[in-house]
């Protein structure tokens, strides 16, 4: 959520700014609220200090044995008339908060563009993007058609039980995105994380402290109404929150989490989108990582926290970039964000694995997570990104990895997770 205060000092400057996300709330609507409740609430306070007058001269009466009657009716009716107006000012600061709640963040870091055709591509990784593919003496088949022929996918059976976009791994499929898993973990382990084992349901005020709500309830799985609960779209809900409404003492910062999870997500808006295979799901694995920072050093950590995915990609030898998204394909709440994308020559597409954004302080005005510096409670900064997540990251090895005979050579540095097993071969 944005500072009201910073809004007031520059209105034109946060219009503009917001408009470039395509906001559907009007800052102009929001500081006509500002217009109204601050005159109420300069009233209230001076009604409160000519109520203490009347409270003090009531003493005063009483003390000299006058009577006081008119002096307790004069504070009893200032006492209704501030009922009343304190009754109107909370009822304009929630509908304030209500509509900085679907205001974007602003990007200011971030280059300038209405979409994702502007994006730019920052950094190359180590690998060509057509490493794999350029020296290939067969035609490659998609990672749906090579999954069922390895038998690590069952995507029909998926379908039945629960619908498209939840996949069913198998067999060595199975064991193959559990070792990704663990692997991923080991490694943010070994870079000084804390891991996190998080709930998979969030309570609404979870999901409006990471600014999933209240903009994006159709994308979300909710429980029974009586609950009100919410299955989380991303581990950086419950890991984000862990620190709600606390103060993070400075020098625990900067702190570096991570989690695995399912992760879950109605993908309302993917009409007319690639939904084949593990391409685009309702439910799939992910591990995340999570920064909280000092407000003056978040940019340093956010090239950190994208470095650690990069490295990730880098030890799994696949082709991949990092983004830099423009403004106008930025997410709600972030102020700066890199897509990682791998590139998989079958679909020849690049496909994302990792968002890293840096938040600054949006998500921490909504849950309240502060630390003290200098003496002086500040929100701090949070960031977070996909350390990795392992659909796409599938796709990327199938397509990459897939040899002539039609097995699948295992990345080596999974293959301790695996029992040693290097490729896997076709069923009989």
């Amino acid at each position: 959520m944005l500072d009201i205060r910073k809004i007031r000092e520059n209105p034109d400057y946060y219009r503009e700014e917001t408009n470039k996300k395509y906001t559907t709330v009007d800052i102009k609507d929001v500081l006509a609220i500002d217009e109204v409740r601050r005159p109420l609430l300069t009233e209230v306070e001076k009604l409160k200090s000519e109520r203490n007058a009347e409270s003090k001269k009531i003493g005063e009466l009483k003390k000299k044995g006058e009577n006081a009657d008119e002096a307790v009716k004069a504070m009893r009716d200032l006492g209704d008339k501030i009922d009343e107006l304190d009754k109107k000012l909370k009822d304009l600061a929630f509908k304030q908060t209500e509509m900085l709640m679907h205001v974007p963040n602003i990007a200011p870091r971030s280059p300038e563009g209405k979409d994702s055709s502007d994006n730019t591509v920052e950094k190359e990784g180590p690998l060509p993007f057509d490493y794999y593919s350029k020296n290939r003496d067969f035609t490659p088949v998609d990672h749906k058609t090579l999954g069922e022929r390895l038998g690590i996918f069952d995507f029909e059976r998926g379908a039945k039980i629960s619908g498209n976009g939840f996949p069913v791994y198998r067999g060595l499929g199975s064991r193959l995105e559990r070792a990704l898993i663990q692997w991923f973990l080991d490694e943010h382990q070994k870079n000084g994380f804390e891991e996190i084992t998080p709930p998979y349901l969030v309570n609404r005020t979870s999901m409006r402290g990471t600014s999933q709500l209240p903009k994006f309830e159709e994308d979300m799985y909710r429980c029974d109404k009586d609950d009100d609960l919410f299955l989380i779209p991303t581990a950086e809900v419950p890991l984000t929150n862990l620190y709600a409404n606390e103060v993070i003492p400075a020098n625990e910062l900067p702190k570096r989490i991570c989690g695995y999870s399912a992760c879950f997500r109605r993908e309302a808006g993917s009409y007319g989108k690639d939904t084949r295979g593990l391409l685009r799901l309702h439910q799939f694995n992910k591990v995340e990582m999570v920064f909280f920072s000092r407000p003056d050093n978040s940019y340093e950590m956010h090239e950190e926290l994208t470095q650690f995915g990069e490295k990730l990609l880098e030890k799994l030898k696949l082709p991949f970039h990092r983004l830099a998204l423009c403004k106008g394909d930025l997410g709600f709440g972030a102020a700066k964000c890199y897509d990682l994308e791998v590139f998989a020559p079958v679909e020849n597409k690049w496909l994302e694995v990792s968002s890293c954004s840096n938040f600054e302080d949006f998500q921490a005005r909504r849950a309240n997570i502060k630390t003290k510096i200098d003496g002086k409670n500040v929100y701090v900064h949070t960031l977070n990104g996909s350390g990795l997540a392992t659909p796409r990251v599938m796709v990327g090895i199938c397509d990459n990895y897939q040899q002539k005979d039609g097995s699948l050579v295992i990345p080596e540095v999974l293959r301790p997770y695996m029992g040693g097993l290097e490729v896997i071969e076709p069923k009989a």
